[in-house]
């Protein structure tokens, strides 16, 4: 990933990401699931769409019949191969053989060199991202497609049924954590449908979804500069069973804490599970307000 302040913005909220395992692909086999997932994206006929994993390519061949153009990211060596011979007269279709995460997304969406006349600013294109997403990179990649929203406006992703439970929770409930508040914090949440192991080629031990993530981020109406409040989130749910008091205490002084959860009207002894993202909003403005050494308050 090019090194900018998006990337640097990903890396702020990203924990350290586990060793990568060996490729253990499950192939999504059923022509009526793939149809789903593409459905999931509208209409795509004038747009760029962006494939994560196309495999063997069951989403692929469906998606270039439709898209303008199909960028398919595939890390396997042998798969990509295929991939290529596949579509070779399919003009629409790039396969790029790469792992994702490591993907600069500037270079591959951003203006080209020549492109612009000095003092214009090109509008990127809105691209559409469609996978299906390894449960190790699941969180490190949408956070990437986050933090380089300015290219991307739809994700359609299939992950692990609970990790789609996780992105879709409300506040209030267990599975509500800093993916979640993550993910919501940049786009409306839509937890579409299940696939049952079946689906897929062979099949995995779990449960898989769909999920729809709208990019309609929410720092403005929040009031709040983003490095820094995701470092608040990052902060507030860093042991999980831990109070918000205890998790702030350790970077806030416990006289401004105290009267920042009053002014805010926050219980010191809720879970950061508990709190609504305009609720955590609030409490970080009072606190970077009343805190001249704490960033981030609009």
């Amino acid at each position: 990933m090019a090194h900018s302040a998006e990337g640097n913005v990903a890396k702020t909220v990203s924990s350290s990401r586990p060793s990568k395992p060996k490729l253990g692909q499950h192939f999504l086999t059923g022509s009526a699931s793939a149809q789903r997932i593409v459905d999931a994206l509208g209409d795509i006929s004038q747009n760029t769409v962006l494939e994560i994993g196309p495999g063997r390519g069951a989403l692929t061949s469906l998606l270039a019949r439709k898209a303008r153009r199909l960028i398919a990211v595939e890390l396997d060596r042998v798969l990509s191969a295929q991939l290529r011979m596949k579509f070779s007269l399919t003009p629409n279709v790039e396969i790029i053989e790469a792992d994702i995460l490591a993907l600069d997304f500037d270079s591959i969406f951003g203006p080209k060199p020549g492109s612009t006349r000095p003092g214009l600013e090109l509008t990127p294109e809105r691209i559409h991202v469609v996978g299906n997403l390894p449960y190790y990179i699941t969180s490190e990649l949408l956070l990437c497609l986050f933090a380089y929203r300015k290219y991307f406006d739809l994700v359609v992703v299939m992950v692990q049924k609970e990790v789609a439970d996780r992105l879709a929770a409300k506040p209030g409930g267990a599975e509500y954590g800093l993916l979640s508040a993550t993910a919501q914090l940049y786009g409306r949440v839509e937890r579409l449908f299940t696939l049952a192991p079946g689906a897929f080629s062979p099949p995995p031990k779990v449960d898989s979804a769909v999920v729809r993530i709208t990019i309609e981020p929410k720092l403005d109406e929040l009031r709040v500069a983003e490095a820094p409040f995701i470092d608040f989130l990052r902060l507030s749910f860093g042991q999980k069973r831990k109070t918000l008091w205890n998790n702030l205490r350790e970077n806030y002084d416990t006289k401004v804490l105290r009267a920042a959860m009053e002014k805010s009207k926050v219980d010191p002894g809720i879970r950061a599970e508990a709190l609504s993202l305009e609720k955590s909003a609030a409490l970080f403005r009072t606190l970077a307000n009343g805190n001249p050494s704490t960033p981030g308050a609009k």
